[in-house]
């Protein structure tokens, strides 16, 4: 079992033990995503710990768009309950980048592909630089602030 995984399955246990509903629920929800994750595609495996940081980004992004639809809708008490369940997984990411952080990220990735291709890059290989500044963000930015930064420099 992967370390985040096992900490998963601690923290609900405590949680449990604690009577915080709140957090009991949303563990047992992230560990759910983990593994329905799991067992997606053509065989069941393990997920690492990169791969379980990815399943819980993404389930944390559907909380913050949930929240978005909850208040546009006018229904705070569901948002606010949709914005602590986001704060809890965000315990469990690593720290997201910076501005500048995703700045220099996308310059040191259209550095490298300038280096593959021989000449710098331009819009048509857009699709080369995202492929390496994602894997150099390593889960730590989001793909449209990654892309937005990217398309600025290019």
């Amino acid at each position: 079992m992967t370390e985040l995984k096992a900490k998963l399955r601690a923290d609900l246990t405590a949680a449990m033990k604690g009577k915080d509903a709140l957090r009991t629920s949303t563990l047992r929800m992230l560990l759910a995503a983990v593994q329905n994750a799991e067992v997606a595609g053509p065989q069941a495996r393990e997920l690492g710990d990169a791969e379980v940081i990815a399943v819980l980004s993404k389930e944390a992004k559907k909380r913050n768009e949930a929240a978005l639809v909850y208040e546009q809708a006018g229904r705070g008490e569901l948002a606010a309950n949709e914005r602590a369940e986001e704060e809890i997984i965000a315990e469990y990411l690593p720290t997201p980048l910076t501005e500048a952080e995703v700045a220099n990220l996308a310059d040191t990735a259209i550095a490298e592909v300038a280096e593959e291709i021989g000449e710098r890059p331009g819009m048509k290989q857009i699709g080369q630089v995202m492929k390496v500044a994602t894997r150099l963000a390593d889960g730590r930015a989001d793909g449209s602030r990654i892309s937005a930064a990217v398309k600025a420099r290019l």
